[in-house]
């Protein structure tokens, strides 16, 4: 089936600011597993029958031609798919869009959950209480579904403290990746305009909102110690797999 979007490249993580801006378009989050199609009677299931097509098929194709006018409207060949949730389709993703690229962007676990939990709106989540714990259960939830896409799908793993702490040499890694060339602008993606701030869907700081590369915040005091396994795989210290703390 052919594609309107050709070159798309989700980026799975947790929290990141654009920086591809002259090349890329940034979609809005668009959370795509919440874009669906229904076929509820049986004349048109037998009609789908008929087409030889599925609803899953008909979501990639609506998922398809979202995003390409999302494209076509901004004047860009590439476009950037960061919403945080789509990586829970991951294999949909894969299946519709099979020449896509993509970066796997992560974080120390511990400071992915603070941040998560900072931002915590009860307006968005009204059936929970705003604790820790619902916190660290949301991020692994996450976390380990990245880790999932990571050993299944080629791609780039970039460190979201490299990145800050480095920009340049990390953005011109992802550059050669992704087969484009290398803009100092894409270091200042303050000067660039960009869409308005929407409650509720990605990050909404004063760190974004600065348009500037902002340093990670410290790790909390405490690590929780459900994100113990998820830091080994990634690399990142965890008191609990410290040599003392392990056997």
């Amino acid at each position: 089936m052919n594609k309107l979007i050709q070159k798309n490249v989700p980026w799975y993580r947790l929290s990141f600011v654009t920086i591809l801006h002259a090349l890329y378009r940034d979609s809005p989050e668009l959370p795509l597993k919440h874009l669906g199609v229904r076929a509820d009677t049986e004349w048109i299931k037998a009609s789908l029958d008929g087409l030889g097509l599925t609803t899953e098929d008909l979501e990639h194709m609506l998922w398809d031609r979202v995003l390409a006018e999302a494209l076509r409207r901004s004047g860009k060949p590439r476009l950037v798919v960061k919403t945080p949730s789509n990586v829970l389709v991951w294999e949909r993703i894969a299946a519709c869009w099979p020449d896509a690229q993509y970066v796997f962007l992560l974080r120390h676990p511990a400071a992915t959950v603070a941040s998560l939990h900072s931002s915590f709106d009860p307006a968005w989540r009204p059936e929970e209480a705003g604790s820790m714990e619902e916190s660290v259960a949301r991020g692994l939830r996450y976390m380990n579904v990245v880790e999932e896409a990571r050993s299944a799908l080629p791609g780039l793993t970039v460190r979201y403290e490299d990145l800050t702490a480095s920009p340049e040499p990390v953005v011109r890694e992802l550059c050669e990746f992704l087969g484009v060339p290398f803009e100092p602008g894409m270091l200042e993606y303050g000067r660039f305009g960009h869409a308005g701030f929407t409650p509720g869907l990605g990050d909404s700081s004063l760190n974004i909102r600065s348009g500037r590369i902002q340093p990670p915040a410290p790790l909390p005091e405490e690590i929780p110690s459900g994100l113990a396994e998820i830091c080994a795989a990634w690399g990142y210290p965890h008191p609990d797999n410290e040599p003392s703390n392990v056997g």
